[in-house]
């Protein structure tokens, strides 16, 4: 399989669909076998989830909604013979120097380490009860997200078993990881959602608060001191109580919308703030650049549309664009720092992000490395473990094809007449071909901290050292399509900072190794 080999991946996110479904399958098992105690005790409808596993479709299993929330169970799972353990073990503080050591290898997207040891630190005191109080929080969480894939399921399931009512404890507060706003309720797996309306803000008070959602085999309603109607359930159809806010279409492909949900807000301490509405512009900007992109680089556009599908806006001031391995597919894009150039970069180096977790998903790649962070990387200019570098220089090889692409197609008539309507500059086209050049630096680099990872190591196993050729072979083509601007561009306003980027690189190999490996 080629790099951009839409066709086999399309294969390969299928052989991913069927293993997300037999992975939900058996943690229903593991929940009713070796979890019952806990799982009762935690309300874990248990019996609900299969019946949701049996009603979604097939493509349903690599949406990014589904994925994140089986992994969500998964995760659950996990945690639950945790606290099985944790109650038996008698060197409780092995055990939590362990788990502690297990979370910052396992979970390093995730915010599970800081709920487990908010001192940074492997604190046994008080782990049991920590664990607990995660797993609860996992429990809510999945069984309302269950509830509101399709609101049909849930009242369907009830008639099903002949039982009236069904409490579940939720909230409506805003979730960050899923771009979802406070007093709203995500709807199905392409980012539709329910408003609530000012009376129930004010019936309920501040978001934070839990919610009790009430299940009958006709309607679903917030329990208050009387019912409050989310949706009801007539002949065919569903009747929603709470106005319904169709997710925002960027673009539409064979295999569904490009969706644009909310923005989410970031502080001046860079850490997630609020999750708000977007603007209309922020989607036509959107789907400008998936235009320009599917324009100039079909090869590169078949991959994006099959491997994105949602986008969230991101505001904050210094951080870069970023996407989460257990949800394929939603890319959070910084549209406010960066220029249209960037856009149309950010979106295929995040789709690049799902593309290797997708490979990865079916091939280990690298293995006995231990996590260790003895690789420099010439992106981030500190050191990084293996996972970091492949993932980045996988990562910016698409990115180099990308510039070298937008570069090319540039210099026709018709799309130097394109790339004027795309909003893009004579600015943007030469720094496009300095991108190019800084990359294809960047990314030989890194190969070479690869190859070394490979041959002496042994970190990287057949199928990773396939990739790593893979990813030589593009960066020679990429270098040899933007060799032509090499001149031009150290001629431009840009020569100083490719200079420097090269002599910080020779300087990198000198002082980090893992060898001298020679002149860059």
């Amino acid at each position: 399989m080629t790099l951009l080999d839409a066709a086999a991946l399309g294969r390969l996110q299928i052989e991913f669909q069927q293993s997300m479904r037999a992975l939900l399958t058996d943690l229903c098992v593991d929940m009713e076998s070796q979890y019952v105690d806990l799982a009762e005790r935690l309300d874990l409808p248990v019996a609900y989830f299969r019946f949701v596993s049996q009603s979604f479709d097939r493509a349903s299993y690599s949406n990014w909604r589904v994925v994140g929330w089986i992994e969500t169970l998964n995760d659950l799972v996990y945690f639950l013979d945790l606290l099985q353990q944790v109650r038996k073990e008698r060197d409780q503080r092995a055990f939590a120097e362990q788990l502690f050591a297990e979370c910052e290898q396992k979970f390093f997207e995730n915010s599970y380490l800081d709920d487990l040891f908010p001192r940074g630190r492997a604190q046994a005191k008080g782990l049991a009860n920590r664990l607990q109080w995660l797993c609860m929080r996992l429990a809510r969480e999945a069984t309302q997200e269950a509830i509101f894939f399709d609101a049909r399921w849930a009242m369907q399931w009830r008639r099903r078993l002949g039982l009236s009512t069904w409490e579940v404890s939720g909230s409506l507060d805003q979730h960050f990881e899923r771009a979802e706003r406070a007093f709203t309720l995500s709807v199905g797996t392409a980012g539709d959602e329910l408003v609530a309306p000012p009376s129930v803000v004010k019936a309920v008070g501040q978001q934070i608060q839990r919610v009790v959602f009430e299940v009958t085999r006709h309607e679903i309603a917030l329990k208050k001191n009387r019912p409050i109607f989310i949706c009801t359930w007539e002949g065919t159809n569903v009747q929603w109580h709470w106005p319904k806010r169709a997710a925002a279409e960027a673009a539409t492909t064979p295999l569904g919308p490009l969706t644009v949900g909310p923005t989410l807000h970031y502080g001046k301490d860079r850490q997630p703030k609020s999750v708000a509405a977007s603007h209309p512009q922020q989607t036509a900007r959107i789907a400008r650049a998936w235009t320009t992109i599917k324009q100039a680089w079909p090869d590169g556009y078949a991959v994006l549309e099959l491997l994105t599908s949602r986008i969230i806006p991101l505001k904050a001031t210094g951080v870069v664009s970023f996407s989460y391995r257990h949800r394929p597919g939603l890319s959070f894009i910084n549209c406010f720092d960066r220029n249209n150039l960037d856009l149309i970069d950010d979106l295929i180096h995040e789709n690049s992000h799902h593309h290797l977790n997708l490979l990865l998903r079916k091939h280990v790649m690298y293995q006995g490395d231990h996590n260790q962070q003895i690789f420099y990387s010439p992106w981030r200019r500190s050191l990084r473990p293996i996972r970091g570098i492949l993932h980045a220089t996988f990562t910016f090889t698409m990115g180099a094809l990308l510039f070298a692409r937008l570069s090319s197609w540039a210099e026709t008539r018709k799309g130097a007449t394109k790339w004027r309507q795309a909003g893009l500059t004579q600015r943007d086209l030469l720094r496009a071909r300095f991108r190019c050049l800084e990359e294809i630096e960047s990314v030989r680099y890194s190969i070479q901290d690869l190859d070394y990872a490979g041959r002496h190591l042994k970190w990287l196993t057949g199928s990773g050292a396939r990739l790593v050729r893979q990813l030589e072979e593009a960066i020679a083509k990429a270098e040899q399509k933007i060799a032509c601007h090499r001149k031009s561009v150290l001629a431009s306003p840009f020569g100083p900072a490719l200079r420097k980027h090269r002599n910080a690189l020779q300087q990198a190999r000198q002082a980090y190794g893992p060898i001298h490996l020679g002149a860059i």
